[in-house]
């Protein structure tokens, strides 16, 4: 007969090759932008505007791409929820550096958003579309910064969750996770499937080369809207005002340290 921790083993080697990754990535405003305010203070101005992918999205690809390299996982699914620019986002940023196929969840249009539990209700109806074993996301996007769909997603799915990772470890079907916290480094260990969210210092991200990005042109991408999923896109917030940040004020130089004293205690009043 054959040995039970041999097949055991041998199961956890082949759920270990046949994993599959979901990664999200948004098309953001450009962190080199310079943001301005809208004149009706309800927005900021998108129109001409640079854009490329939200820079913790890029992590979380080549987190995956690393991860199929290590022949953890088998395929990798890129999804992006946007407009009709979002697919040289998907074809740029995900598919030439790696990823297998792509999923576009087309909005009418590119300035169009979602709120961040319609873009997790989204992400779930995909999930149970694509089957994924592991849905890597990165932390927050640099527009709107709710840092929330990669928790609420795992609340739809009741999946295991973590967040603000630094450190990946994929072993048959467990993920070992370093996450930082403000009272340091934390380690954690959950089971498959999970939702995790990529930090900035797990690693650094790859340039795509000129033949990926050629041969990106040919990959699959399949497009589907919003309704077509089942989802509700009506907004359940309401923006009051967007608003600049105050100016900071010159410095001032003081003569001794008993001025210094004085200033914080009566001007700044931090003493």
């Amino acid at each position: 007969g054959i040995n039970a921790e041999y097949m055991g083993t041998l199961s956890e080697c082949l759920f270990f090759f046949e994993m599959r990754a979901l990664v999200c990535v948004k098309r953001a405003i450009d962190y080199t932008v310079k943001i301005r305010v809208r004149p009706d203070k309800l927005g900021v101005v998108k129109d001409n505007v640079k854009h490329s992918c939200n820079p913790f999205d890029e992590i979380a690809v080549e987190e995956a791409v690393r991860l199929k390299e290590k022949k953890a996982v088998k395929e990798i699914v890129a999804v992006s929820i946007g407009g009709p620019k979002s697919v040289e986002v998907l074809r740029g940023s995900a598919l030439a550096l790696g990823v297998d196929k792509a999923i576009h969840v087309k909005l009418p249009n590119d300035n169009d958003d979602l709120e961040p539990l319609a873009v997790a209700q989204v992400l779930a109806k995909i999930a149970e579309k694509v089957q994924p074993d592991l849905i890597i996301a990165g932390k927050q996007s640099i527009d709107d910064d709710t840092c929330a769909v990669p928790q609420m997603l795992a609340s739809i799915l009741d999946w295991p969750q973590a967040t603000f990772i630094s450190e990946l470890n994929v072993d048959g079907g467990k993920c070992s996770i370093s996450r930082e916290t403000d009272a340091g480094v934390q380690k954690l260990e959950t089971t498959l499937p999970a939702v995790i969210s990529c930090d900035l210092r797990l690693n650094q991200p790859r340039y795509a080369k000129l033949p990926e990005i050629m041969k990106a042109k040919k990959k699959p991408l399949e497009e589907v809207t919003v309704e077509s999923l089942g989802v509700d896109p009506t907004p359940r917030l309401q923006i009051l005002e967007v608003s600049d940040p105050p100016t900071r004020q010159a410095g001032a130089k003081v003569n001794s340290v008993d001025e210094l004293i004085s200033k914080l205690k009566t001007e700044a009043k931090v003493l």
